[in-house]
């Protein structure tokens, strides 16, 4: 993607895109959500969202059919088929959670939805109700974790696929509940996605397993694909991929779900924290076919991979940011 004219293209429109972290998130100013998008405005935000792979936006007052507008700019959204939504409009999800409701589930680092085949392009989140403290999200750049990678790593896994599940709703299910769990194993077939993904915009190479939905890599023994994936679940949530954002009411965010993972963090109760999300269909992931060769260079800036925490670094290298 031509930077540069991305930001010619955001100066036009009077977009102001501020970049957040070094591998990932911008905040967007200049944008009224309470208005539709003109074509030049979406594209300077769609630019932005695959280029940073996640996009603030703060003082959004908008309303739930505004939101719903914005995320349908990106595609047709999708109805969750595990979390509460709103009876009228079951494209949005309800997460409304305070100490005489608490999650259902304890967050895991994770993509939205990859037990589906075709797991979501994008999810926006918009702030209702936060705490004075806590309750923020955490994201994490799959780019980068997969850059960060060796090149004998990288070989290593190339051309792998790993079985997805929708697991975590699992033990929700009672003996009564069998057959409502065998219609939605019908509808959601364990799903393989490769293990190293082709963004399907920018081309770049994504870390595509999450310990939230992941249960095994293919054609590898049972220890073997244990302990591959434990190193990748943690090569995907080093700090310095990560980029933490604090809520306020009326903050948007979108993340490209294609190229991030994140974690909500529960830290906030006995207070009250709302929140209303849509999703954005997306499409089967691909990965790199043919014999493996180095992705080429390319992005904004340069910079160094981090080591996860418990494994040996290596000799240090600059490698390009995207």
């Amino acid at each position: 993607m031509d930077t540069h004219a991305s930001a010619a293209a955001a100066a036009d429109t009077g977009i102001r895109i501020r970049p957040l972290g070094g591998f990932i998130g911008a905040e967007l100013g200049g944008l009224d959500l309470r208005r539709p998008l003109s074509d030049a405005q979406f594209k300077v935000v769609h630019d932005a969202l695959v280029t940073y792979e996640v996009i603030l936006m703060r003082d959004q007052d908008i309303t739930v059919e505004q939101q719903m507008a914005f995320g349908a700019r990106f595609g047709d959204l999708s109805i969750h088929p595990f979390s509460p939504n709103l009876a009228d409009k079951p494209e949005v999800i309800i997460l409304d959670y305070s100490e005489a409701n608490p999650p259902a589930l304890t967050d895991i680092w994770h993509s939205d939805e990859t037990f589906r085949e075709a797991p979501p392009l994008g999810t926006i989140l918009r702030a209702k109700v936060v705490p004075d403290a806590g309750g923020d999200t955490l994201f994490a750049s799959m780019t980068a974790a997969y850059r960060g990678l060796s090149e004998r790593m990288k070989q290593h896994i190339h051309g792998l696929e790993a079985l997805h599940d929708f697991k975590p709703w699992r033990p929700l299910f009672g003996p009564k509940d069998r057959g409502r769990l065998r219609e939605l194993e019908d509808e959601f077939p364990n799903p393989w996605h490769p293990v190293v993904r082709l963004h399907p915009v920018s081309g770049r190479r994504v870390l595509n397993v999450n310990r939230q939905f992941c249960v095994r890599i293919k054609d590898l023994k049972a220890d073997e694909s244990e302990a591959l994936l434990e190193f990748l679940y943690r090569q995907a949530t080093v700090p310095e991929y990560q980029l933490r954002v604090s809520w306020r009411p009326h903050t948007v965010v979108m993340w490209d779900n294609r190229a991030v993972q994140h974690y909500a963090a529960h830290d906030y109760f006995p207070a009250r924290r709302t929140m209303e999300r849509v999703t954005v269909k997306g499409d089967k992931p691909v990965g790199v076919t043919g014999a493996y060769t180095a992705e080429p260079p390319g992005g904004l800036g340069r910079v160094k991979p981090a080591v996860p925490a418990g494994t040996r670094p290596g000799p240090k290298r600059a490698f390009d940011r995207y």
